[in-house]
């Protein structure tokens, strides 16, 4: 049993570890299946680890069997599809979701089960990465700042792979006074001997405050440590705009704009809105994207282009489509685009049966399409609703943030645009930047993380999980334009109060944690 945690590509926190028929559940298939001593015996040994951490970021293992592969899992396409899905600006047009979708999820569904696996995987990558190396300069094979960099990186997804999770199985920032409620385990640890997994087998819940000191500290170091400038690996650039998202979230106005003060001038916007697509691996726009080849990607059963165009198992929601506030000539609503033709580079959205898609993702033979985890146009949305809220209120800098975002994808920005006149007040304000993020990250997977904080907010609060349209394919007539989408909806709206607006540890973890058992999501 032991044996299992000798190897890099076995590494993991245990999840049933009861018996050695585990083994399965532990196996992610990694680059680098080498013993942990040898792990870090050498500077390519190294850089080979460094890419099987990025490769089980963006694969992950899913169902417990290599032969069902992965699924993307945690930062490649699930986060996406999971986002979107628990959110109500799509439609699920089959049972791939579904669960998700309708919020029928129990301990045991596979999506919300190794969402949380596939998690401390990562993490424990993460963590035995920053020992490994911190080991390998004491031994003299790379030096402190070859280190730092890898360190940084480590510390880098180790954070946003915890805020993630924290989106799903705890309450939001602002639930109870000081953020003292239930939150995740935090953990910062590398699992790779027996007396480890029985010390981690033991850990609970840290406060939902604690994970964000922590999560916040990660970054702070990612920030000062990492070298490294690439789109698809961890960045000081990334580290900084992620950290205007958690702050966001954390509801520290003046930390948001702070953070995305350092951006400025290193940016910019395409000049289309399709440009970060028709380019997703070189634009002057995506921060932090997940490298994604025809050779290792989450295959048909995951990949973007498999599940949102080629099998189009998701479409858009009349919901959102029929918003009034989405301009009809838009160009976000752009239809050159043609899934017949791949890969074709315009447009943004595509019909097939009066239904709209997404065309974002357009890589459909080499499903190769980067997965965006955050671009510029976030951070100047996190900021502009950051100046709205502050005290005092700085509408002018919020209008000026959000007209930079919407106005690329006006057809006449000239007499479209917002003015002074259009927003008064903070409220009415933050209502058309919390619009706006609807529009510009539709199938991006950032809509749950909005629901999520703006449980209880002040300005636009949202109760639990909006209503959404029937799972299903809807009918042409649904996304006729000209009114509202006046219903009907098949799927009732959740309270925040309900259980199942979070998601339950799963029973895998339970079984084996005495301590989460008994912190467990409450009704589950």
């Amino acid at each position: 049993m032991k044996n299992i945690f000798k190897f890099l590509g076995l590494l993991t926190l245990t999840f049933g570890i009861h018996s050695c028929s585990e083994e399965a559940v532990l196996d992610l298939t990694p680059i680098n299946n080498i013993s942990i001593d040898d792990a870090f015996s050498s500077p390519a040994l190294i850089e080979s680890s460094l890419n099987g951490m990025y490769n089980a970021a963006a694969i992950g293992q899913y169902n417990s069997t290599a032969a069902n592969g992965g699924r993307g899992y945690i930062w490649g396409a699930a986060f996406v599809q999971q986002g979107d899905c628990r959110g109500e600006d799509v439609v699920n047009t089959a049972t791939f979701y579904q669960l998700t979708y309708t919020a029928s999820y129990d301990t045991g569904t596979a999506n919300n089960v190794y969402y949380w696996v596939d998690a401390y995987r990562l993490i424990n990558r993460c963590n035995l990465m920053i020992e490994g190396v911190n080991g390998a300069v004491a031994n003299g094979i790379i030096t402190q700042s070859v280190a730092n960099d890898y360190i940084g990186q480590a510390k880098f997804l180790r954070a946003i792979t915890h805020f993630e999770l924290l989106s799903h199985f705890a309450r939001p920032y602002n639930f109870s006074p000081g953020a003292n409620h239930p939150g995740i385990p935090y953990r910062d640890v590398g699992i790779n001997t027996q007396s480890e997994i029985d010390s981690e087998l033991l850990r609970g819940r840290n406060t939902v405050a604690e994970c964000y000191t922590k999560v916040l500290a990660d970054l702070d170091d990612a920030e000062t440590l990492i070298t490294t400038n690439s789109l698809t690996k961890a960045s000081k650039n990334a580290a900084i705009a992620f950290k205007t998202r958690v702050k966001l979230h954390k509801r520290d106005w003046d930390g948001v704009i702070t953070e995305g003060n350092k951006l400025n001038g290193l940016y910019t916007l395409t000049a289309q809105p399709d440009g970060v697509f028709d380019n997703n691996y070189s634009n002057t726009e995506s921060i932090f994207s997940i490298l994604q080849d025809a050779t290792n990607n989450p295959g048909v059963n995951a990949a973007l282009a498999s599940q949102y165009n080629r099998r189009r198992l998701v479409c858009i929601s009349p919901i959102i489509w029929r918003d009034p506030s989405w301009l009809v000539d838009d160009k976000r609503r752009s239809e050159t685009y043609d899934s017949a033709v791949p890969p074709n580079p315009d447009g943004m959205v595509f019909t097939v049966s009066g239904r709209k898609y997404t065309a974002k993702y357009r890589s459909t033979v080499n499903q190769d399409d980067a997965a965006p985890v955050i671009r510029y146009a976030e951070v100047l949305l996190n900021m502009a609703e950051a100046y709205a809220r502050k005290t005092p209120t700085d509408l002018p800098n919020a209008l000026a943030k959000l007209n930079q975002v919407r106005n690329r994808a006006l057809a006449d920005p000239a007499t479209q645009a917002y003015t002074a006149a259009s927003f008064t007040t903070p409220t009415t304000m933050v209502g058309a930047i919390l619009k706006e993020r609807r529009i510009e990250f539709l199938m991006e997977g950032r809509r749950w993380s909005d629901i999520h904080r703006l449980q209880g907010d002040d300005l636009h609060p949202i109760d639990g999980i909006p209503q959404k349209v029937a799972n299903g394919n809807p009918a042409a007539s649904t996304f006729t334009l000209g009114t509202p989408y006046p219903g009907p909806y098949g799927v009732a709206a959740i309270p925040s109060s309900d259980y199942r607006f979070l998601w339950p540890i799963p029973q895998l973890e339970t079984n084996t944690n005495p301590t989460l058992a008994a912190e467990q999501n409450p009704g589950w």
